[in-house]
């Protein structure tokens, strides 16, 4: 099992005829189980052509009556992809992923207002999108480092949930699910609603929570986690390195005052990992 996402999810691409959106969704088919999961694209100035087989509809409505799709990434410039989310949610999808970086912060409160009381979540923006290994990626993430597993991550910085995957990859411990939720201080799912994700999912054992400085969402999951949390959690927050800025280390004291087993070390986030798990610790099978 996962969160979020899984195989049978049926993904439209919005910006699919720019270069990154082409790219990474060839990357994302090539993945897994792609070539089923991603459905269809958006372009408004480009309904009815295709991409590498990809059906291009004019809009999201139409592409997700047209495919059945439930979930949306986004690609889309930073002037136009506010507008963009705004239209996935309009047209009910389940879950938007927005890659985008660099959207007007005043654009994101007026989404953000209109999501309000709507069923849409949102990933993102400015984050790497999400994984789960073997079964789909929607995103930018490097699929080569990642492997199917039982831990779960979330993470505010994209290099540094790779770096965990890879880590855990030396101790053949592999992931449920890796979320980047993105670091922009407008945006839609934070590390307390992935984590509340991971602790009702049965087959996520323990998780790693990766921080990075600026806002409280960590010190709020950490919160969340002392009172309600059934499996380990391991902390790290970007910046909290020996000479860092004190907003991080107090973070960090946070986390471990709630709880977490936490490291200043990044190098140090995968073996602490395993010595939690292991000796009992069962690669998925």
């Amino acid at each position: 099992m996962s969160i979020l996402v899984n195989k049978h999810t049926r993904v439209i691409t919005q910006g699919i005829t720019g270069k990154a959106g082409q790219f990474h969704t060839a990357m994302c088919r090539d993945y897994g189980n792609g070539r089923k999961c991603f459905v269809a694209g958006v372009n408004p100035r480009k309904a009815g052509k295709s991409f590498d087989g990809i059906p291009v509809f004019g809009t999201v409505a139409e592409a997700r009556a047209e495919t059945g799709a439930t979930v949306s990434v986004i690609y889309v410039p930073p002037p136009f992809a506010a507008a963009a989310i705004d239209e996935a949610v309009d047209a009910g999808l389940e879950l938007v992923v927005c890659i985008t970086q660099g959207i007007p912060v005043r654009d994101m409160i007026r989404t953000r207002e209109r999501m309000a009381g709507r069923r849409t979540l949102l990933l993102g923006p400015n984050g790497p999108g999400l994984i789960t290994p073997d079964e789909i990626k929607i995103g930018i993430m490097p699929g080569h480092v990642f492997q199917r597993g039982r831990i779960g991550v979330v993470s505010r910085s994209g290099t540094l949930a790779y770096e965990v995957a890879s880590q855990l990859g030396r101790f053949g411990i592999g992931q449920s699910t890796v979320v980047g939720v993105g670091g922009d201080a407008i945006g839609g799912l934070g590390c307390i609603d992935v984590m509340k994700m991971f602790n009702d999912d049965p087959r996520t054992d323990a998780v790693i929570m990766v921080g990075d400085t600026g806002g409280s969402d960590e010190e709020s999951c950490a919160q969340w986690i002392c009172e309600h949390m059934q499996k380990p959690v391991v902390g790290f927050v970007a910046g909290a390195v020996p000479g860092g800025g004190e907003g991080a280390r107090q973070t960090l004291a946070v986390m471990k005052a709630c709880g977490l087993h936490v490291t200043e070390n990044p190098a140090e986030i995968g073996e602490l990992l395993a010595s939690l798990v292991a000796p009992d610790y069962l690669p998925f099978d």
